[in-house]
This record gives structure tokens, sequence and C-alpha cells, in this order.
């Protein structure tokens, strides 16, 4: 009998957890993926997955001017083949939802096909690793359990004899393992993946076909690591993108797609310039310990430049169809300055890219020069948010674009490091329409800093 019960504390308390404990419980996030997939502007919400074999949510939020038409979603196992697909029907500002299923953890891939272009969303179905401290923690619960049933039944037959002495002995060290593996639980350092700082940093190369003004135009984009020049699949999700990418015209106009992934290191987008003349292109994105990079190109596009009519200074300005008037504190390089953007109207501006709004600043620049030609060498090339605040009790992740509640006055705080003409672009979005404001501040030396 001594035998029996030590091997089942030993099992309950230090062996390895059921299968139960270790595939349940909620485990990570919702993806937010914002992708350009030929002419439409989505957002993909890939729902956590809790579990395998399980459903899977995805929800495609269009914006206003999304085409309408049919996308397939397919879902795909790392090295195997799809073991999901539905269609769903897009058109016009709103979610679309649809459910598919995954048979096993680890990397998968969401697929999604209009026919003409297919993006490939990577994601990851985890299976959660019980720690420790929580094995020991429920395991001795039970095994206390267990032995407070042996105790009553010793007793019971027996008496206060041997088998009731063990048992109670058994129950008392069961309630101490799991009590101090409770108490330990918060003193325990969690592992943190490890950081590779030194990782090469992604060469760019965009490529375009007979780019011509009034015209959408496919960008090829192709990212290499710069120490190996192989193709770089190692992004991570930054900001609900794997790659932002923003184009600058040479009268100041800002286009901030999002290329969709069509297979390791190659992505794809579509954009329709305005205008003639060179670009500047700005792609942010993030590998896999190594951070966030920034890197910048130029794209040439046949037609004639447009003049800019951004008038520099505070006011308002119409803008995507809206009046948003644009201001700021005291400007002083090398200073903290607080600019807001004021989208009027109720509070019911959307999360865009997880954001309450962006803030993108560029300079300085030459006064006279064009725009995208001199945003690529300028020194400052700067993208700065408004936080989405928090939601108590809320699960998840980060809010979708289904919510409208957030004030229309969006603040940002920068420090324009040097003296010059910047250009600055505010977004927000509402109704499902981006809105994009551009603004011109000059900004002053600081009379009482150094020459």
């Amino acid at each position: 009998m001594r035998g029996w019960v030590v091997a089942a504390l030993v099992l309950l308390l230090g062996g390895a957890a059921p299968a139960a404990w270790a595939d349940g419980g909620p485990v990570g996030g919702d993806l937010h993926v914002a992708q350009t997939l030929g002419d439409r502007e989505l957002t993909v919400v890939v729902r956590r997955v809790d579990g395998a074999p399980a459903p899977v949510s995805v929800d495609v939020v269009g914006h206003v001017g999304t085409a309408a038409g049919e996308l397939r979603l397919r879902v795909v196992p790392a090295g195997g083949r799809v073991t999901g697909e539905t269609t769903v029907r897009v058109g016009g500002p709103g979610a679309t939802s649809a459910t598919l299923s995954v048979d096993r953890f680890g990397p998968w891939e969401l697929e999604l096909d209009d026919g003409a272009n297919t993006a490939r969303i990577p994601f990851t179905v985890p299976e959660r690793v019980t720690p420790a401290w929580e094995r020991f923690t429920y395991g001795g619960f039970v095994a206390a359990g267990l032995f407070l049933l042996l105790a009553l039944g010793f007793a019971l037959r027996t008496g206060v004899g041997r088998g009731t002495v063990l048992a109670v002995a058994g129950l008392v060290v069961a309630v101490t393992v799991a009590v101090t593996a409770a108490l330990l639980s918060a003193s325990i350092p969690v592992a943190a993946p490890p950081l590779d700082g030194s990782r090469p940093p992604v060469n760019m190369a965009v490529r375009a076909v007979d780019a011509r003004a009034g015209v959408p135009v496919a960008l090829a984009v192709d990212l290499t690591d710069a120490s190996t020049g192989r193709p770089v699949d190692d992004l991570r999700v930054q900001h609900a993108a794997f790659v932002h990418l923003v184009l600058v015209s040479p009268s100041g106009v800002l286009t901030h797609v999002h290329p969709v992934r069509v297979r390791p290191g190659h992505y794809a987008a579509t954009f329709t310039p305005g205008e003639g003349g060179r670009f500047g292109l700005s792609a942010e994105l993030s590998r896999a310990g190594a951070g966030v990079q920034e890197v910048r190109a130029t794209l040439d596009v046949a037609g004639d430049p447009a003049v800019s009519t951004v008038v520099p200074g505070v006011g308002p300005r119409q803008a995507d169809g809206a009046t948003v008037d644009v201001s700021s504190g005291p400007l002083v390089a090398g200073r903290a300055v607080t600019v807001a953007a004021d989208f009027g109207g109720p509070s019911d501006l959307q999360p865009w890219l997880g954001m309450r709004g962006h803030l993108i600043v560029v300079g300085p620049l030459p006064p006279d020069a064009p725009v995208g030609a001199a945003a690529v060498a300028a020194p400052v090339w700067a993208h700065a948010h408004a936080m989405v605040p928090p939601t108590p009790g809320a699960v998840g992740g980060e809010p979708d674009e289904t919510v409208a509640a957030y004030d229309p006055e969006v603040d940002f705080t920068f420090t324009f490091p040097q003296p010059g003409r910047y250009r600055l672009w505010f977004q927000a979005e509402r109704g499902y329409r981006v809105i994009t404001a551009p603004a011109v501040f000059d900004v002053p030396a600081d009379p009482g800093g150094a020459p």
C-alpha cells in the first residue's frame, strides 16, 4: 500500500501533465494584417485558435472603394495540402466573416485568392505548454483529495492506524507542495525569446512594369538578406502589417499600402499614381528578433508632375472629402511639441492598423525641390502613433475596425531634431475610409541652442 501511495504522489506532482491540460486554455491572440490585394484595401483578422483540431474564424474588412467580388480563402499547414476552403463575397465597407478549420498545431498559411492575386498570411496554432509550477499546484491539490479519501477510508475501517497516519501525512505533503508552488509562481521568470540584434538588415528592390500616371501600377517588392542574399521570410506582423509601404509623390501626396506576401521574400501591391515623376518609397518592417527596420527606394512614373497645394502652417484643410483642422504647439528644433489633427464630427473614429491615428513625418526638405525625390535622402522619416485606449477585461488583442468610438482629435508628441521644412501626414479612419491630411511645418532652430 505504501508503494502505491508514493507512486501516485510522484505521478501527480512531478509527472507529465495530461494531454487535456497541456493543450487546453486560451493561447495567443487575434492576428490583424492589413493587405493591399490588387485594387482592394483589406484588413484580415485571424481569430485566435484554442487547440487543434478546431475551427478558425476569419474576418475580412473592406474599406471605402473596395471592389465587389469573391475571395477564396484556404488554410494550408506548413509542408502540407489545403485542409479547408471557403468563399466570401466582399464589396464596399464592412466586415465579412468565414470559418475554416485546422487539424494540427504549428505553422499555417491563410491564402486569399481573388482570381488574379494571391496573398499568403503565415499564422501559428500554438500548443500550450503547461509550466512546472502549474502542474505542481494542480497536481498537489488533486493528490491531496486522493489522500483525504484514503485517510477517511482507513479511519472508517481500522480507526487511527498506520494507514490513516500515512494518508494524513501524504495529504499534508501534497497541500504543502501545491501551496508552495502557487506562492512561488509569481517569482518564476518567464522565458523570453532570444534577441538577435546583429541580424543583417534587409535589402529592398521595387519593380514596376510601365508605371504611368493615372493607371494602376503593379509593384513587385523583393526583400533579401543583406548578408546572404537569400529571400527574407521571417517578417513579423508589426502594427497590423508585414510591410508598411509609404509612397510620396513629387508634389507631396502620400499613399500608404500594405504589400501581400506572394511567397518567401516576395511581396506585391497595387497603387494608382496621380502624377508622374520620381516617387520616394519607404518600407517599414520587423524581422523576428531584430526589431523594426526602415528601407528606402525610388520609383519613376511616366507623366507630368503636379504642383503642391499645401500651404505651410496650421489651420483647416480639405482631405479625402473631410475638413481636418491641424494645430501645433510652439515649433522649435530639438524640443518636444504636441501636434494634432481634429477630424471633426462625433467620436466615431475607428482603429486603423491597431491605432487611433498615424503621423508620418519626412524632412528636413529643400523648399523648392520635388518632395518624392528629396524624401529618399531626408534625414528624418518617422512614423508615430496615437494609441488606442486600453479596454478593461478585453480578451483576444486589439480592437478591430468594427469599433467606432474614438475622439475626433488625434494628437501626437514629436521632436523635430533639426531645423527646416517638414512634410507631415495625419491619418485616421472613419466609416471605413482612411483620411490623410497633409501639412507643411517650417521648424526654426533653437535660439538658445548651440550654433
